[in-house]
């Protein structure tokens, strides 16, 4: 039997609303008062089709479909479920990537941004985050948090040119070397190691990995961080409508903290933007740099060229583009005969995380080697007599290309 949903599918403050009748529960609580005749075994098993087709069959009352629309057309809503973890300390982080839609190397080829499938879908979500816990079933996981999130001003000029990238890379035939690293918070995702067939491309006969758009890992950790500094479980960064702010008690995004002004961003890359900022100094060492920034870097100090790198970037490198396309920042030295001295290190291995990774690809390691690295080097010349002097030589950003990964 067919049961009506109490909300309207037009509004967003409505669905949105109706939403926190999940929070704090599962499925399999909250089904019994608005669907009295589905019983739990009916539920348990078509939770074989995931998390996120339950909610849409079940708690919101439509059936999931292929339609290049979001979910709630008539409010311009899409609708996403995605997993948290629950960490040692007992404080929750963002599971996995958000993915959006697969993409179709043919078709993307010939996509504008404004008119793309992805655009139409994605720039409103509805993002129910409920808790992972391994061995539960589907219909026993609890949801924690509900935000309505829009994809808006600096977000969207940055989303918008990591999408021409994607796109243009498969216009020159090679949708085969796409990476994560390529772009900043829209990325290009495998579909699993297991994952779907290899796809045509349309400028290659090199066949591609099925790869679909979706917000990276790094992304999503500032919408979990922006609900959880809301001090509420269900928050928006939508402003200028007064109905969404009383359900979430006015929170809107405050940003602060930016890299890059979204004028510049209208004129430039963040990458041309950040590179041109750095190269003002090529030449100098770190005392002339210091200099150049109104302070000083003593020559005791370990980490004097990693000091001055922080402030080639305005002493800014936890900005929120840094944290949201998940950049890792090194500096490296290069000695007088072009050689690496340093081996490159990271954050310790967490031998339970490894274990309990049933995918690589969600894994630390797979996030790490996926990322967009900002290198920026310094290299040995002469002219100090109480330590070796380097001076700013170059500053690039990189990505690990597909031929290593296997290897990583």
């Amino acid at each position: 039997m067919a049961y009506t949903r109490p909300y309207d599918r037009n509004s967003r403050t409505s669905i949105f609303a109706y939403s926190a009748r999940l929070l704090d529960h599962t499925l399999a609580e909250v089904m019994p008062t608005l669907a009295p005749d589905l019983t739990d075994e009916q539920l348990a098993q078509d939770g074989k089709g995931g998390l996120g087709v339950l909610v849409e069959r079940h708690f919101f009352g439509y059936e999931p479909n292929s339609d290049p629309r979001p979910d709630f057309p008539e409010a311009g809503v899409e609708l996403k479920v995605s997993p948290l973890k629950l960490l040692r300390d007992q404080s929750l982080a963002i599971k996995e990537r958000l993915v959006c839609d697969m993409i179709d190397y043919c078709e993307l080829a010939s996509e504008d941004f404004e008119q793309s499938r992805f655009f139409r879908k994605s720039m409103v979500m509805l993002i129910l985050f409920y808790l992972h816990a391994g061995g539960v079933e589907r219909k026993d996981l609890r949801f924690i948090y509900s935000v309505l999130w829009q994809i808006r001003d600096k977000d969207l000029l940055i989303i918008r040119n990591d999408f021409l990238v994607i796109r243009d890379k498969v216009r020159r035939g090679l949708a085969h070397e796409l990476s994560e690293g390529d772009t900043m918070y829209l990325g290009a995702c495998r579909k699993g190691s297991k994952g779907q067939p290899p796809r045509r491309q349309p400028f290659s006969d090199v066949l591609a990995a099925a790869r679909a758009f979706s917000f990276k890992t790094s992304y999503m950790r500032t919408i979990l961080e922006f609900v959880e500094q809301s001090g509420r479980n269900i928050a928006t960064n939508i402003t200028g409508d007064d109905a969404l702010a009383a359900i979430a008690e006015g929170r809107t995004m405050t940003e602060g903290n930016e890299l890059v002004s979204a004028d510049e961003l209208r004129t430039a890359t963040f990458d041309e933007i950040v590179l041109r900022r750095i190269m003002r100094c090529r030449g100098k060492d770190y005392r002339e740099i210091a200099e150049a920034y109104g302070t000083a870097i003593s020559p005791k100090e370990k980490s004097r060229y990693a000091h001055a790198t922080r402030l080639l970037l305005d002493d800014k490198v936890n900005a929120e583009e840094i944290r949201k396309a998940g950049i890792i920042i090194k500096t490296i030295r290069l000695e007088t005969d072009g050689s690496i001295r340093e081996a490159m290190s990271f954050q310790n291995i967490d031998y339970d995380e490894v274990l309990g990774c049933e995918d690589w690809v969600d894994s630390d390691w797979y996030e790490i080697i996926t990322s967009r690295f900002l290198f920026v080097v310094f290299r040995a010349v002469d002219g100090w007599h109480d330590e070796q002097r380097y001076v700013l030589d170059r500053a690039f950003f990189w990505t690990m290309p597909q031929s290593d990964m296997s290897t990583a």
